[in-house]
């Protein structure tokens, strides 16, 4: 009995653990696409990628390089365009209560291949600020 009792507890606890965690939310987004990141009300419209000097896949290269984006961010009339890279900093910006990040910009480069400006597909990162 005292099992089952301490087991419930820990499940309940475990539960509201969960709850409290942070909610990151995750939006996959192409150039030129505008979309509403989940359960914030925050619009983010896809620029452009305005720097890709990633090291490519097939090359053995001494850093990894970085690329840079642009985004618009809106929410309730208010609008701010930002940019933001993969490896140099700004890494990271706040807008509305959320903090952006790229979590993956795809396609990555290959020594070979041009990529297609349009082509390009950013998953975004946005955890409540503060957190």
């Amino acid at each position: 009995m005292k099992f089952l009792l301490f087991t419930v507890i820990l499940s309940l606890t475990s539960v509201a653990a969960v709850e409290a965690a942070p909610k990151n939310k995750a939006v996959v987004i192409k150039v030129g696409q505008e979309k509403v990141v989940p359960g914030t009300g925050i619009k983010v419209k896809f620029i452009e990628v305005l720097e890709d000097a990633r090291c490519p896949a097939d090359v053995t290269c001494v850093w990894a390089g970085n690329a840079k984006i642009k985004l618009q961010l809106t929410k309730a009339g208010k609008s701010e365009t930002v940019e933001l890279n993969t490896a140099l900093d700004p890494k990271e910006v706040k807008f509305a209560g959320y903090s952006f990040k790229i979590a993956q910009l795809l396609p990555y480069p290959r020594s070979n291949v041009r990529i297609n400006r349009l082509g390009y597909v950013a998953r975004l990162q946005a955890t409540p600020a503060g957190r």
